[in-house]
């Protein structure tokens, strides 16, 4: 549902952010009147948010991150204005048309040193589907419309800000994923661009193999032959590199075709799809196999998952 909430002085303020996005500490950076507007809703777990606000400042600190159940990664669009946003060491300064992702279970701070406009988009980190090593080398760092996929990102996130929150049900529901897969392509696409595998320490080059068997996943053949021919290396060294790490290649397959197959049973617009044309969809034909891998994975049988998340 839309909603709209305004603050005319920094405890409404205090009030208004928190309850919006994650409880945050908010501070004046000059003397004279505030106010601020959040105007959007959540469906489906993803929340989008246009911010409006006179100069301040907001602080995630260790504090509020003990007390707060959930891991979720933000999206800030800035639409009009200048911020400068800082974690993990970084920081970077946000122009209208930039946008940076950041992460609320680690401290970060945001600054706008005047008046401002911003989309946020809110979700559980993981709905991104990425690793959170390779999404925590991302956070702070300005994604402009220099970015190739970011041209394309930036006028949909525009569209979709007041759009989103208005729509509820099973499209709701399909909107709010394809703007997080979208989101997920265009950090891949720049986790991608940041060097060649040779030039990576291993637990990089680990994470760019993840994201090829992911890309795979559909073809119900793939093995770790294929997996390790396509990055010019042995099985044996494969295997070694995913043992390194506490994994085995086969259950890194595994494990995201069932999490796959997981988010196509609750969605709404599938829920005509036979269960076994869905395991079939992310490369587990055998309907049987699906069943006990799925039950081993999540408790239930993907009928009853199902069923359960009506």
């Amino acid at each position: 549902m839309y909603q709209v909430q305004y603050a005319e002085d920094f405890s409404q303020w205090r009030r208004v952010v928190s309850n919006s996005f994650v409880p945050l500490e908010a501070q004046p950076v000059a003397e004279g009147p505030f106010s601020g507007r959040v105007g959007g809703g959540t469906v489906s777990d993803v929340g989008l948010m246009r911010v409006s606000a006179s100069a301040h400042q907001v602080l995630r600190t260790p504090e509020l991150i003990t007390g707060t159940e959930g891991a979720y990664y933000k999206l800030g669009v800035q639409m009009s204005g200048h911020g400068l946003l800082a974690q993990d060491g970084r920081e970077t300064v946000l122009a209208p048309g930039d946008l940076a992702i950041y992460d609320t279970q680690r401290p970060y701070t945001l600054s706008f040193e005047e008046d401002f406009s911003t989309l946020v988009l809110m979700f559980p980190q993981h709905m991104l589907g990425l690793s959170a090593d390779d999404v925590a080398e991302l956070t702070a760092i300005g994604l402009g419309p220099d970015q190739r996929i970011g041209r394309a990102v930036l006028p949909f996130l525009r569209e979709i800000a007041d759009l989103l929150p208005t729509i509820d049900g099973p499209i709701g529901h399909r909107l709010a994923m394809n703007t997080v897969d979208l989101l997920s392509t265009l950090l891949a696409d720049e986790i991608g661009r940041r060097g060649d595998v040779a030039d990576l320490d291993r637990a990089r080059q680990l994470r760019r193999i993840q994201h090829f068997i992911d890309s795979q996943l559909a073809d119900p053949s793939l093995s770790p032959g294929d997996v390790a021919a396509a990055h010019f290396m042995s099985t044996r060294s494969l295997h070694k590199l995913f043992s390194d790490s506490g994994e085995t290649v086969a259950s890194w397959i595994r494990s995201r075709r069932l999490e796959n197959c997981r988010r196509d049973l609750i969605d709404p617009l599938r829920s005509h799809v036979p269960v076994g044309v869905i395991g079939a969809r992310w490369g587990l034909p055998d309907a049987a196999h699906f069943s006990r891998a799925f039950r081993a994975a999540y408790g239930c049988s993907p009928a009853q998952y199902r069923k359960s998340q009506a």
